[in-house]
């Protein structure tokens, strides 16, 4: 499962300059959105693309545009969540920020570029019948905008300071960092030709493991090792965020990780697919240390 999941990231690294590099467009720009999109990372979300195709037994090429765009809205978010107006953070994976090497106004507008092109990119997939790319565009748009990231992102920024309650901090996290998660799971699924229970099983599945993602992103900025993370540790107690851990206490959050992980794993089971990978990406997840 590890050897699959390291082609895969392979191919997706690979993959995302061959999108920047032909450009009709100014070189610092491209620089930027490269230096970004090669700055290393997990790649959950395109991973999680690629495995739920391998999980219906279709070739994760069909998905690879998908899989790209999704890393590079994910990239953009980054990008403009360390500015000086967000979270004003010097190093993102133990580099520079964009800001840092290109300037703020920059580091906006390959943000910009970034989002806006990776519609582009799924709209000219050729491999992709017109019924299916409007459906996924559609399903993006809202995972990625106000119904989803970009609205937990306001919703964070006003908890800033408060302490709110979980239900509120649960609407954060599904939307700030959840909603992109369970596009990457549907989006492999609807290219998948999965049937609408196992589409709803899945999706279900994704809610689940994008708020145990969350958590363990809240446990580890409390007791994880600053060098595997590439960032400043603590930076949620400094910027007054209310977190799991704070709400619940460590162990608390511990428990609710355990939780999360349980009913994801379960909603797979009754799924009827063969989910190995998905299984494997859920450990990962739940014991991942950056």
């Amino acid at each position: 499962m590890q050897s699959l999941l390291r082609q895969y990231k392979t191919q997706i690294e690979h993959q995302l300059p061959t999108y920047i590099e032909p450009l009709q467009a100014p070189q610092t720009m491209k620089e930027a959105m490269l230096y970004s999109l090669q700055a290393g990372g997990k790649r959950i979300r395109p991973l999680l693309l690629l495995a739920t195709l391998h999980t219906f037994r279709k070739p994760v090429d069909i998905g690879m545009s998908i899989a790209c765009a999704l890393e590079m809205i994910h990239t953009y978010s980054l990008i403009h969540d360390d500015l000086p107006s967000m979270d004003n953070d010097d190093l993102r994976r133990g580099k520079p920020t964009n800001h840092k090497v290109f300037g703020e106004a920059n580091a906006i507008l390959a943000g910009d570029a970034l989002l806006t092109y990776a519609f582009q990119v799924i709209a000219d997939d050729r491999a992709i019948s017109p019924e299916i790319k409007v459906r996924l565009i559609a399903e993006l748009a809202r995972a990625a905008g106000p119904e989803g990231m970009v609205g937990g992102q306001v919703a964070d920024l006003e908890g800033e300071g408060k302490t709110i309650s979980l239900q509120q901090l649960e609407y954060i996290h599904r939307h700030k960092t959840g909603k992109l998660l369970q596009y990457s799971v549907r989006a492999g699924a609807i290219l998948g030709e999965a049937t609408e229970q196992q589409l709803a099983l899945l999706t279900a599945f994704a809610d689940h493991l994008g708020l145990a993602f969350q958590i363990r992103d809240d446990i580890l900025d409390i007791e994880g090792d600053e060098q595997k993370i590439g960032k400043k540790v603590r930076s949620d107690i400094d910027n007054g965020k209310s977190t799991y851990p704070s709400l619940l206490t460590l162990n608390g959050a511990k428990r609710k990780l355990r939780d999360h992980m349980r009913e994801a794993r379960t909603l797979l089971d009754k799924a009827e697919i063969d989910a190995s990978l998905l299984h494997y990406i859920c450990d990962v997840i739940e014991t991942r240390d950056h």
